[in-house]
């Protein structure tokens, strides 16, 4: 069985948020386009639910129900209101998740939200994010998060951290080996020479000195030496001219120096239809582009766009990186 062939894996998150809902909601949306099942609890899933013993019976089960690889979570969904009892569950739901995409068994990964403080008080969780653990599982150091739509792809080369530690944060090794990760994996993903558009730190990418001197002194080289190994790669661009329609049509990726630069451009393009990809991982992992959404779950309003984007998304980057 091919890996397009393979059905995807859903790890199910946080069952007190609305991951349970956008699965199920997602199920009856797609009509059996994707072959998909979810790791999980089937008692925490309002819906049809088609219990699977393993992810090969995904498909054939997906006409039935929601295809779930049963795990007991030891207790109720109470949404909106995290139980201690599940945390452990739903860290070995993830590690079940990346131990089947990487053996092959499932085409990629797809994460439901986690709540990073339940998992903390619940199972002493020690890493910063879900990323990060997912790096700790597949056993490599460095990954990238990017954050995609049908018009834009951006990678932010600083996340969650202060406005005012970005400077100091972004040195030009670091920077690199984002470009560099990001190159790799589109390349990986079917697109031969990448284009990437690098924004500026300052606006208007510093104006020559005038309004901050991190482009003359070091970004702008940056940029020169990439070029000259033959990356097609342009900037620094400023922030503020690189997003409009015209200015995508001349990159496949942009990277941006911080978090907003980066995800407020998406989020006005396709709020609901932005996907989060895990670039520099053995195997493909997408996301949607919210979290737990305590304030909404189980009242019925939750919207499964962006969990469906994202299983279209990681049917679409298994296609482009089989065997």
């Amino acid at each position: 069985m091919s890996r397009v062939e393979r059905p995807i894996a859903v790890s199910i998150g946080e069952p007190a948020g609305i991951g349970p809902e956008i699965a199920a909601k997602a199920w009856q949306k797609l009509g059996g386009e994707i072959a998909f099942y979810v790791i999980g609890d089937p008692t925490h899933i309002d819906g049809p639910v088609a219990r699977i013993n393993k992810p090969q019976d995904a498909a054939r089960a997906g006409h039935d129900g929601l295809p779930v690889l049963a795990r007991d979570f030891g207790g109720p969904r109470v949404p909106g209101e995290a139980q201690p009892h599940h945390a452990a569950h739903v860290i070995a739901a993830i590690e079940t998740g990346v131990a089947q995409a990487m053996a092959g068994e499932a085409a990629a990964l797809t994460t439901a939200p986690i709540h990073k403080k339940a998992l903390k008080d619940g199972a002493g969780f020690g890493f910063p994010g879900h990323t990060e653990y997912l790096a700790h599982l597949a056993g490599v150091q460095d990954v990238v998060m990017m954050l995609a739509c049908p018009a834009l792809r951006v990678v932010p080369a600083t996340i969650h951290i202060p406005l005012a530690e970005v400077p100091g944060a972004l040195t030009r090794t670091g920077l690199t080996r984002t470009i560099r990760i990001t190159w790799e994996a589109l390349r990986s993903q079917g697109i031969d020479n990448p284009r990437i558009a690098l924004a500026g730190l300052n606006p208007h990418a510093g104006e020559g000195g005038a309004m901050g001197r991190e482009e003359v002194d070091w970004i702008a080289p940056l940029v020169a030496d990439l070029r000259a190994e033959g990356m097609a790669i342009k900037g620094p661009m400023p922030g503020d001219t690189m997003f409009h329609a015209k200015a995508r049509e001349g990159y496949d990726v942009a990277v941006a120096m911080y978090h907003d630069q980066a995800l407020i451009p998406i989020k006005t393009i396709d709020f609901a239809g932005g996907v989060n990809v895990t670039l520099g991982l053995p195997f493909v992992r997408t996301s949607p582009d919210h979290g737990t959404a305590f304030d909404i779950a189980g009242r019925g309003r939750a919207d499964p766009t962006s969990f469906i984007a994202a299983l279209r998304m990681a049917r679409e980057l298994a296609a482009g990186s089989s065997p």
